[in-house]
């Protein structure tokens, strides 16, 4: 597992043509209030259902409210298989913080 800090995020998803899937593993209430765009919810105890959505080689980055439970489903993935998957350092509490101060906090 790689992990990217959301200032690394940001260039990484304005530097490619093909950016990663961004997978937001919160609650629906949690990603309703904020999330970064472009996001796709999963909420991490449906993981398990959603796996074939994804392709083992696919980029994922994993978010989270602070990036503890993002880092727990990125080990998860990693043990089913997959091989190109980042956790975001700090999560989108981080990502307010650091990229967008007009993000709904929580």
């Amino acid at each position: 597992m790689r992990h990217l800090t959301p200032r690394e995020l940001q260039q990484r998803l304005s530097d490619t043509a093909t950016p990663p899937t961004l997978l937001d593993v919160r609650e629906p209430w949690e990603f309703n209030l904020c999330h970064i765009a472009g996001s796709e919810l999963i909420p991490m105890g449906q993981i398990s259902q959603a796996l074939e959505r994804y392709q083992q080689t696919q980029e994922i980055v994993v978010i989270c409210h602070h990036g503890i439970r993002s880092r727990h489903v990125a080990y998860y993935l990693e043990h089913a298989g997959f091989n190109n998957i980042i956790n975001l350092e700090g999560g989108v509490e981080r990502w307010a913080r650091e990229i967008d101060p007009t993000m709904t906090r929580y």
